[in-house]
């Protein structure tokens, strides 16, 4: 005995067919009532598009419930499976996750075969044969989710590509102090809010990873051949939104352990600013104390002493010019004294304390230098050189 054929008989797939514009506006109207958040999707033009979308797939379906009884489910129908593909893309273009697309199609799944299956019955469809026509319905519709879903997943796969080059160039841009024009409208074109400031931070890059974990998540990552950096080509900057005043400790804080350097925060279309204090502590070789970061606020004293490092020899050199005629051990001692005067403001006592020695050697080493400076000691601008010039070792 021959087995009963199990496709649907092309006169009955006819019939069907005919009913698809009725099958489709009750689908969407189903759906409507339990996906709420299509409501306002299938108004006015989007509706009909939406409504002739349904239908295509309904069509689809029907060709494949009138194909041999050794047909696949995963044969494709390809326009149903590139509407459906760029229902998903649509949908991640909105954003709009797939549960709401998903649950549409679930409730398309039930009222299509409500009304497809009663007209099936209708034209006398045997039981092996009703029993394909539910196995394809449910197969096609699992086949339609998974082309939607594919199309989201590279819809923001591909958006969010382009938005994070969007977010390099405006990361870049900031750092090049670009005009204000520029920086708000590549903004815009990154789709990220302006904060208040931006501040700087220089890190290598196999940290930048756990240091963005505990960052601001509208920080921004510059770019490759970011300019400043010069051969350190496994140093990344990053822009850090709205880290100032009380918030600077916990931006510290979130980089403790990191070979991190940290520069002031500035009005965030000056963040330019802030990346060239971060470029000139490096440059001027600036370490850390201990496993906190390199914070440059702490550091102005020594940024501002080694700015011009020739100039500072000059002026040193000039400035202890009256003691060039001692010997090495004589001015190094005055030399130590006179920086100590200068830094407790002349209390002998002070002085003494903090060199170690009685403070009537204390006397006898400020007459010695009395007597070579004269009263050069007295002239303010002599002793601003002088602090200086002896603010740090050489």
């Amino acid at each position: 005995m021959r087995p009963e054929p199990t496709a649907i008989p092309t006169a009955v797939a006819d019939g069907m067919r005919a009913e698809l514009p009725s099958v489709a506006e009750r689908t969407v109207a189903e759906i409507i009532v339990e996906v709420p958040s299509y409501a306002d999707a299938f108004s006015g033009d989007m509706g009909r598009v939406i409504v002739n979308a349904v239908e295509l797939a309904l069509g689809g379906f029907l060709e494949l419930a009138t194909a041999s009884s050794g047909a696949d489910a995963s044969i494709p129908i390809r326009p149903a499976l590139e509407g459906a593909y760029q229902l998903g893309r649509g949908e991640a273009r909105s954003g709009r996750s797939m549960d709401a697309l998903l649950a549409a199609y679930r409730v398309g799944a039930r009222v299509a075969w409500r009304h497809m299956s009663a007209g099936a019955v209708a034209a006398g469809l045997t039981a092996p044969q009703l029993a394909r026509f539910a196995e394809l319905v449910f197969a096609y519709i699992d086949q339609l989710s998974a082309s939607s879903v594919a199309g989201h997943s590279d819809e923001l796969a591909t958006s969010g590509r382009v938005r994070q080059r969007y977010l390099e160039r405006l990361a870049n841009q900031l750092l090049a102090g670009g005009a204000v024009a520029d920086l708000e409208a590549a903004a815009e074109r990154a789709d990220w809010a302006p904060p208040r400031t931006l501040t700087a931070v220089v890190l290598p890059e196999s940290q930048v990873r756990g240091a963005l974990v505990s960052l601001d998540g509208r920080t921004l990552r510059a770019g490759e051949e970011v300019p400043g950096l010069g051969s350190a080509s496994d140093l990344v900057v990053l822009l850090v939104p709205d880290a100032a005043g009380r918030s600077r400790p916990a931006l510290l804080r979130s980089l403790g352990g990191r070979e991190a350097v940290v520069g002031p925060p500035r009005p965030w279309a000056e963040a330019s600013a802030s990346y060239a204090r971060v470029c000139r502590a490096l440059q001027l070789g600036l370490a850390a104390e201990g496993a906190e970061p390199l914070d440059t606020e702490r550091r102005l004293a020594d940024l501002v002493l080694r700015a011009d490092a020739e100039a500072l020899a000059d002026l040193r050199a000039a400035v202890l010019a009256p003691l060039q005629d001692l010997s090495p051990g004589a001015r190094e001692k005055l030399v130590e004294t006179l920086r100590s005067w200068l830094l407790h403001h002349g209390r002998r006592d002070a002085v003494a304390a903090e060199l170690f020695v009685h403070p009537q050697t204390v006397r006898y080493r400020m007459t010695q230098l009395r007597e070579l400076y004269g009263t050069r000691l007295e002239d303010p601008r002599t002793v601003l050189e002088l602090t200086l010039a002896l603010g740090i070792h050489p």
